[in-house]
């Protein structure tokens, strides 16, 4: 339990000049993790000397970051078996204070959508044609080819807003929905590009791999097929690889993810965020791979 007098009584001595005792008092603080937060938040709001209110900022973000590292470990260690789990805690690296039920509901809100106009015999293109109109012509989501590099193409909760995103996180938002329809909809790991397959395992001596077509989920849905994947590698003068033409897993996508905030961030030239991403990155990378 958090003794209130104590921790306030540490927040008073965080502008000390004294590096010795900042370090001590910084530490103890940071020890007592999340639950410190919303006295250091109060301090901050109090605090009128510049160097308090940054180191404030600064232990509160530390903290944070500390969490959001430590959720994707266990989610990663624990199987990454949820996507929209995954992309959450991503989503918290930017905005920690984020009400995430309000993402779950407007995903929620889209599958109502979808599922109150789907057929039961609907064919598979049928299906995805239907999403496609609730998705992209009655909710309005688009590529957002204009600020392409733009983080916030990454965050979950800002697509979600302004339905625009990049390649992958409008292909997450797009399978998340499917799966939550019983649509077999998973993304597909492409070099340079991000797109979705449509799987049905009961197909496979008809289709290779299962997999009946494709889907660009930054192209309002654009369905097509194997030999369209065969060009595109060919374009990019790249040898057959299997992983190109089939679904990846919950981990894949959220590294993708990460390596494009990276690259986001490199270009604004914040250098803190690249190195914190890196972080988050390295969590997936196993030793001699």
């Amino acid at each position: 339990m958090i003794n209130p007098t104590e921790v306030n009584s540490l927040i008073r001595l965080l502008d000390d000049p004294d590096t010795e005792i900042f370090g001590h008092v910084h530490e103890k603080l940071a020890s007592y993790g999340p639950e410190v937060i919303q006295y250091l938040e109060n301090a901050f709001e109090q605090a009128f000397d510049p160097i308090q209110q940054e180191r404030i900022a600064n232990l509160v973000h530390e903290i944070q970051f500390g969490t959001v590292k430590n959720d994707l470990k266990l989610w990663y260690q624990s199987g990454a078996f949820d996507l929209l789990q995954g992309i959450l805690i991503i989503n918290r690296y930017q905005y920690p204070d984020l009400d995430e039920q309000r993402v779950i509901n407007q995903i929620e809100s889209i599958k109502r959508d979808i599922w109150i106009q789907m057929m039961n015999e609907a064919s598979p293109v049928e299906q995805v044609k239907l999403m496609n109109h609730v998705f992209y012509s009655i909710h309005g989501f688009s590529g957002n080819t204009a600020n392409h590099r733009d983080p916030q193409n990454s965050y979950i909760s800002q697509v979600l807003e302004t339905k625009k995103g990049n390649q992958i996180s409008l292909a997450i938002i797009y399978s998340i929905i499917a799966q939550k329809l019983d649509i077999p909809v998973y993304g597909v790991n492409l070099p340079q590009h991000f797109i979705l397959a449509y799987l049905d395992e009961s197909r496979e001596s008809e289709f290779e791999g299962g997999i009946l077509f494709y889907i660009n989920a930054f192209n309002k849905g654009y369905i097509f097929g194997r030999r369209d994947v065969d060009m595109f590698l060919k374009q990019l003068n790249l040898q057959f690889d299997k992983q190109f033409y089939e679904p990846c897993s919950n981990a894949d996508i959220i590294k993708r993810v990460l390596r494009n905030l990276i690259s986001a961030y490199e270009h604004l030239g914040s250098s803190e965020k690249v190195d914190e991403l890196n972080e988050l990155l390295n969590i997936f990378i196993v030793p001699g791979e």
